[in-house]
């Protein structure tokens, strides 16, 4: 048994959606519709993701003709881990450091809790230092190499 952080498929077409919208922001709102061609995620899955990024207040939305959404704020405001943590359950490397873990008998004598601690910090603070302007612009550079 190893150490198992799978971010989830919901974790990582958030971030796609987010990146996408950063890339083609405009005044207008983007159509649900052409996010999803570009993505290739099926419109009724990225209704639930968009769902949640609206109630996390990442995103507005606007019905009807002209519809669609956009970013609330500018892409460098958004950070990976605060995607992630609006996204998953849980970013915690072990189950004994998650939010709603019960306090584990064994805390006061665990030779590995320090070190779990320590890596909750480096994944958190790894993910809370890349936000979604970094990651577009990662993506424009690396199309500048295509010859």
């Amino acid at each position: 048994m190893g150490i198992t952080m799978l971010i989830s498929t919901r974790g990582r077409y958030s971030l796609r959606v987010m990146i996408d919208l950063a890339e083609h922001q405009s005044d207008d709102y983007i159509p649900l519709k052409e996010i999803a061609a570009r993505q290739e995620i099926s419109e009724k899955y990225l209704e639930s993701i968009i769902k949640l990024l609206v109630k996390g207040r990442f995103l507005t939305g606007l019905r009807g003709k002209g519809g669609g959404y956009k970013l609330t704020r500018s892409p460098d405001q958004y950070t990976v881990g605060s995607i992630l943590r609006l996204t998953e359950e849980s970013l915690a490397p072990v189950s004994c450091l998650e939010e709603s873990a019960p306090s584990c008998p064994r805390m006061a004598v665990c030779r590995t809790l320090p070190l779990w601690k320590g890596l909750d910090k480096v994944i958190n603070d790894y993910l809370d230092n890349v936000t979604v302007a970094d990651l577009v612009q990662q993506n424009n550079e690396s199309y500048d190499y295509i010859i």
